[in-house]
């Protein structure tokens, strides 16, 4: 996953109103950060690996001159991480310079970047990114916008994107409608669009709404026009992982709180797997809504049994041996006195490889605890996820050879439960609407080799 901004303006301060937008989409990508600005003749940008605090400095925000930019927080899918891999990309073309910043996957991106290369273009990365952006540069087209059209139509997959051009900010993203995407009004002076409504709302805007599936946006000064999609898919694909895990619980998308959603999904949960137990805990953060709503459909008392470490985020100082050993105590501790002696519920939002959770049900039985019975928000996750949320291969997926039981006795738990199919569809909404491949194995885009086939080749390459 990651996180994308762009800001229109009528004045120089649309790097730093960028800034403040990538800070609130901080959790969507934590391996760099980087913003492009324009002041209607020049583009300039600055990325970098680490967290958007670590990557921008005072001195650095005020080089980034123009009334427009767009900005990226990344985690890497499709790409290995590191500086070449790192966006916005920017390339000068001959309609002027061109930046893009991308969530998501294009899952015929190794068919595309060997079509390019036929053509004689070079690529510096083992991006997709990099793939989409020299394929606008080279459609026909009197405009971006009609070359952003053109484009569209070869990108099979994920995406919502922002572009930066000399003087406009463009947005789309793919008709499946796969990841959020949402433009506000920064009022009196300009627009602003970003991965989710949290970003807007820190920004200050107003009269928010979702960029509908293939749909694109172009904004230029205070103005903005929509350009309806031309080819909508038949059916949407709007990733239910989204409501589960990524996106932030004061998002509204898809018509819906994700808050909400996540409160929907305990209560069904609590119904569908109850147990005796004296306390409910989450593992924060995404899954405490889940807990709350766990708690108050079974009648349990809802606690705090974690405390998590905001700042540890993805760092860049390897721990000591004994700390990778312990890996999850580097991000939680436990509250012993809101355990010792309970039996415990323990919501979480997935279980994607087991280690964690694990850990985290070792380290409650440590804080004292007499049971500890785990529950969580959806289904066994069973399949990988080409579309733009890094849930590992097959044999990295617990549940793809592991039975729940055998999950149960992998993590130590007195039970273990998910959610049901049919629990979660009726939490989040209509199913042909939803991308639930990661659970079913039913993938709404037919899956080609990603580029991650061909990165280790080609990463040697550029070494």
């Amino acid at each position: 996953m990651c996180g994308v901004v762009g800001i229109s303006t009528t004045a120089d301060e649309a790097a730093r109103l960028g800034y403040f937008g990538l800070f609130a989409l901080q959790h969507r990508g934590q391996e760099a950060a980087g913003i492009a600005a324009s002041d209607g003749r020049v583009v300039r940008q600055h990325k970098a690996e680490g967290l958007v605090s670590q990557v921008f400095e005072a001195g650095q925000l005020d080089a980034l001159v123009g009334s427009q930019a767009i900005g990226h927080t990344r985690y890497s899918t499709t790409g290995a991480p590191g500086h070449r891999n790192t966006q916005p990309f920017l390339i000068e073309t001959m309609f002027g310079p061109l930046a893009l910043a991308h969530n998501g996957n294009i899952v015929n991106a190794a068919e595309l970047r060997t079509d390019l290369l036929a053509r004689g273009m070079g690529l510096q990365s083992s991006s997709d990114s990099e793939v989409m952006t020299l394929m606008l540069a080279s459609m026909a087209g009197t405009n971006w916008e009609e070359r952003l059209a053109q484009a569209m139509h070869h990108w099979m997959g994920a995406f919502s994107i922002t572009l930066l051009t000399s003087h406009q900010v463009l947005a789309c993203r793919d008709r499946w409608g796969f990841h959020p995407l949402h433009v506000g009004e920064l009022p009196d002076r300009g627009h602003a669009i970003a991965s989710e409504t949290g970003a807007l709302r820190t920004l200050g805007c107003t009269r928010m709404t979702e960029v509908a599936p293939g749909e694109i946006v172009v904004l230029e000064g205070d103005d903005i026009r929509h350009i309806p999609a031309i080819d909508p898919a038949a059916r949407g694909a709007r990733c239910s992982f989204e409501h589960i895990y990524f996106t932030r619980p004061d998002a509204d998308w898809d018509d819906r709180n994700v808050h909400d959603v996540r409160q929907r999904l305990g209560r069904i949960l609590a119904r569908e797997s109850p147990v005796a137990a004296d306390v409910v805990i989450p593992v924060p953060d995404s899954s405490t809504p889940a807990a709350i709503g766990y708690a108050a459909e079974a009648g349990i008392t809802y606690t705090e049994g974690f405390v998590k470490n905001r700042y540890i985020g993805r760092t860049f100082i390897e721990p000591t041996a004994h700390l990778r050993k312990q890996g999850v105590a580097l991000k939680f501790t436990t509250l012993p006195s809101n355990l010792a002696g309970k039996r415990v519920v323990m919501v979480d939002d997935s279980i994607v490889r087991g280690t964690t959770s694990l850990q985290l049900v070792q380290m409650v039985r440590d804080a004292g605890a007499s049971e500890v019975h785990v529950r969580v928000t959806c289904p066994p996750i069973t399949h990988p996820c080409h579309f733009g949320v890094d849930m590992g291969t097959y044999e990295e997926l617990i549940a793809h050879h592991r039975t729940v039981p055998e999950i149960n006795d992998h993590i130590g738990a007195d039970s273990l439960a998910f959610l049901s199919l049919e629990g979660m569809r009726t939490a989040i909404g209509d199913p042909s609407q939803h991308c639930d491949a990661c659970f079913t194995g039913d993938y709404p885009v037919p899956v080609q080799l990603s580029l991650d086939g061909l990165k280790g080749q080609f990463e040697g390459m550029l070494q």
